[in-house]
């Protein structure tokens, strides 16, 4: 009895100072190794939890030298862009004022459910840094409503009433290279819905700049399958009253 509250004593400390414990002991292996030698180039890898250096590696098919250098440019992209630890809303106040994403509820796994609307983006009333700001708001806000344990979330791109002026293939590719470098094995999917035939020209652009696993993770849905297919990851608890559930939207600001 003694030896097993040892045990989980030990496993306890660990979860306490790294987060969470890898199971895996291949990949708990290849986090400790690259985890000393990230610490040698950047001790504010200390504040990091054992989950994020495995999404790096993971986003680097677990190869230490690679992931190690994604990393390390995350830590220093980081420092740079968000030097008081977080984007102000005063500082994307007009990309707020759209209301162009809400985030409300969990999936069955735990994840946060995130809603976008395309049409509601206005580039040409906007300017692309406020909108990578607002990109960074977004995401961190989504990382912070994780539950622990928890490392992905679920996104609904709406895109009903999408048109030419709501386009912006700089900016989405922007938002894809943030998601993809500082942000890597975050998403756990998107559901694209109400898809106008226009989009699939935009879409044609910036799909190759997509990695293949990220395309693994987007589904078009059709109008007529919408609510069956969302309520296959998500209870209708949780489901987004406008697909046919019972949770009300709540903008990003206000969640």
């Amino acid at each position: 009895m003694e030896k097993k509250e040892t045990k989980q004593h030990v496993v306890a400390e660990a979860e306490q100072e790294n987060g969470p414990l890898i199971e895996d002991e291949t990949e708990r292996s290849k986090v400790s190794i690259m985890r000393a030698l990230c610490d040698r180039q950047d001790p504010s890898t200390k504040e990091v939890d054992d989950l994020m250096i495995r999404r790096f590696l993971r986003a680097r098919d677990m190869e230490i030298e690679k992931a190690s250098t994604l990393f390390l440019n995350y830590l220093a992209w980081k420092k740079s862009f968000l030097p008081k630890g977080h984007i102000p809303e005063s500082e994307i106040a007009n990309d707020l004022s759209h209301k162009k994403v809400c985030m409300q509820g969990h999936d069955k796994m735990g994840r946060p459910i995130v809603v976008g609307f395309g049409s509601r983006h206005k580039p040409s009333k906007g300017n692309p840094d406020e909108y990578k700001r607002f990109v960074v708001y977004t995401l961190e806000k989504i990382c912070a409503r994780m539950p622990r344990g928890v490392e992905k979330f679920i996104v609904i791109g709406d895109l009903q009433g999408w048109g030419f002026s709501n386009s912006d293939i700089r900016g989405n590719l922007a938002a894809l290279s943030t998601l993809h470098d500082c942000y890597p094995e975050r998403l756990g999917k998107l559901y694209i819905v109400h898809a106008p035939y226009i989009f699939m020209t935009a879409w044609k652009i910036v799909y190759p700049f997509i990695d293949t696993n990220t395309k693994k993770k987007i589904v078009f849905v059709e109008n007529k399958k919408l609510t069956e297919t969302l309520l296959e990851d998500m209870d209708e608890t949780q489901l987004p009253d406008i697909y046919g559930g019972k949770m009300p939207l709540t903008l990003i600001q206000d969640s």
